[in-house]
């Protein structure tokens, strides 16, 4: 006997919406309206005759049998995905923060692309948790702050140094001689790594807390423009203002010392054995370690 056919957008709007916990959540995921997930799910409802969704005020939540429903839906849409992926000749997208792409990624790549022509890479700013499936993601440069996806490929590409940095005619002024000088300099720091100024000082043996930024930026790359503007000391790894420190535009008064943290690049298991993914990753690692 033939198989029934699945009602595949009805098992894919459900499954969104359970993954999510709302439907209007799974309509822009998908771009359809909040009406048709309701619909789709409605209809798998009626056809399984079990409910696979709680509505509550301003979410949902599967059943018992939804949540097994929907498990299983996860598992075999991610298969569905990898198969297609592993067999496409799609573009490879890396996955940096905008700092590391704007100060590192971006002055290089062209060495990558003249000796890759076949390659074509699509950056995507991030600097956090990855969903290589979903956002479609090949390679992720990461800090060790973050927990890598299970199953990933791990490569190791240094451990970062970091240290203050400022302009020039800001050290002057500032008299930025012995590391006492910073207590009464103005100090920058970034939202995306608020401890930045603590992990240097307990790097360099100082007591923690005993530098504190007055002005706090949202990223790196703008605490690090601010400081090549005079307006203060950042605290920075040297891997994102080196280019700013060999035209001038900063100085590190102190130099830099090993903190706690590493590059690693994260490598998404289904395309690892990919010859393209393998060799944007190898020059990735060669030219961090140049």
């Amino acid at each position: 006997m033939a198989q029934p056919r699945l009602p595949l957008n009805a098992l894919r709007a459900f499954e969104a919406a359970a993954r999510l916990s709302s439907m209007s959540a799974a309509a822009a995921e998908l771009g359809v309206t909040h009406g048709a997930i309701s619909r789709h799910v409605r209809s798998l409802e009626a056809d399984l005759g079990v409910p696979l969704l709680k509505r509550l005020s301003k979410s949902v939540e599967p059943t018992a049998q939804g949540g097994q429903l929907a498990s299983t839906l996860r598992e075999a849409f991610a298969r569905m995905q990898q198969g297609v992926a592993a067999l496409a000749p799609l573009p490879l997208t890396l996955s940096c923060s905008a700092t590391i792409s704007m100060h590192w990624l971006i002055p290089r790549l062209g060495e990558f692309k003249r000796a890759n022509p076949d390659v074509e890479v699509r950056l995507n700013l991030n600097y956090g948790e990855v969903d290589f499936l979903r956002d479609e993601i090949s390679l992720a440069i990461r800090s060790s702050m973050f927990k890598a996806p299970q199953e990933v490929t791990i490569r190791p590409l240094l451990r970062e140094r970091i240290g203050p940095v400022c302009h020039p005619d800001f050290a002057a002024r500032a008299g930025l001689q012995r590391l006492e000088d910073l207590v009464s300099a103005r100090l920058l720091g970034t939202a995306t790594r608020r401890n930045a100024w603590r992990e240097w000082m307990e790097a360099c043996g100082w007591e923690a807390g005993l530098l504190v930024p007055q002005e706090v930026y949202d990223h790196f790359y703008l605490q690090n423009q601010a400081a090549a503007c005079g307006l203060g000391v950042a605290i920075a790894p040297e891997i994102l203002v080196e280019g700013e420190i060999r035209r001038g535009h900063l100085v590190a008064p102190f130099g830099f010392v090993d903190g706690p943290h590493e590059l690693n690049l994260w490598i998404s298991p289904h395309l690892r054995h990919r010859s393209d993914v393998q060799r944007l990753a190898d020059w990735i690692e060669r030219s961090m370690r140049m």
